[in-house]
């Protein structure tokens, strides 16, 4: 097993996202998350902070994403903001809301050819949408062409919301409608993890990611899968800001992974679906 602290190779965070303290004051269901679980002081962020933190937690590339819905607005453009002040470490990943029709279409096209966005990512249950409806095919349809990844929130909501936009079982729809769609399911589906393991065994581009939790209780199925026929289809994310990044990445060495799965994990699985992400300066 490799120490952290003897660790020098990258390790990319596919799912992080930017909340700035604007965004707990426009949706206060996530400040009371925050304060529920006595992270309050993780509501103040800064471009300045996300960096400094990611240096310590030997970070390479954070994959980061606005938060675009009518109830909740982090915009691309304050993403890329914090792209550029990031010194190559952001990466940024659109947001748009499948409820705005055309307009989220164009608006996503511009995110990539734009802005640099090299992902989409959608958190259903701020659309009260299952990601299987009609609204967000064209965006999926849209992400093919231009040839990124759709990360999609799935398992339960944790703010005060209806978690079944979030399970897994809506990803079979999607991934058998665009088998050329590569699809990251965020949050490790919990508590439906084995049947999101049972989807991505399925669907070649279907890739689970492990943000929203802690590495110390990381659902007992994904660890199994992760460390077994799973190797390939598990990618390393955080859920930025909610937790430390070096609190997470000390933790990850200490799940006894074999060296191959480790670097699978933490960014070779990464490399697949952005083959030049570590080369690029957001």
């Amino acid at each position: 097993m490799s120490e952290f602290q003897n660790y020098n190779g990258p390790i990319i965070d596919v799912w992080a996202n930017w909340w700035g303290d604007n965004f707990f004051v426009k949706f206060p269901r996530f400040k009371e998350l925050y304060e529920r679980i006595g992270i309050e002081q993780r509501m103040a962020n800064s471009s300045k902070s996300l960096l400094m933190e990611a240096k310590k937690a030997k970070i390479s590339k954070v994959i980061l994403s606005a938060t675009v819905s009518k109830e909740a607005m982090i915009t691309n453009e304050e993403v890329l903001e914090v792209a550029k002040k990031s010194s190559g470490l952001v990466q940024t990943c659109a947001s748009v809301d499948p409820r705005q029709g055309m307009a989220s279409i164009r608006m996503l096209r511009s995110c990539v050819e734009n802005l640099g966005c090299t992902a989409l990512k959608f958190l259903p249950f701020l659309y009260g949408l299952p990601p299987n409806h009609a609204s967000y095919f064209p965006l999926y349809a849209e992400c093919v062409e231009l040839n990124i990844p759709v990360l999609i929130l799935t398992g339960h909501t944790a703010v005060n919301l209806s978690n079944e936009t979030g399970r897994p079982s809506s990803l079979d729809d999607i991934a058998l409608h665009f088998p050329e769609l590569i699809i990251i399911a965020g949050h490790a589906g919990y508590p439906w993890s084995e049947e999101l393991i049972a989807l991505s065994w399925k669907h070649q581009n279907l890739y689970i990611d492990t943000s929203g939790h802690h590495p110390k209780f990381f659902p007992e199925p994904i660890l199994r899968f992760l460390k077994g026929h799973g190797r390939d289809k598990v990618l390393f994310g955080t859920g930025y800001p909610m937790m430390e990044y070096k609190s997470i990445t000390k933790a990850v060495f200490d799940l006894d992974l074999k060296d191959e799965i480790l670097e699978k994990f933490l960014f070779r699985n990464a490399l697949k679906i952005w083959p030049n992400i570590l080369m690029e300066k957001g």
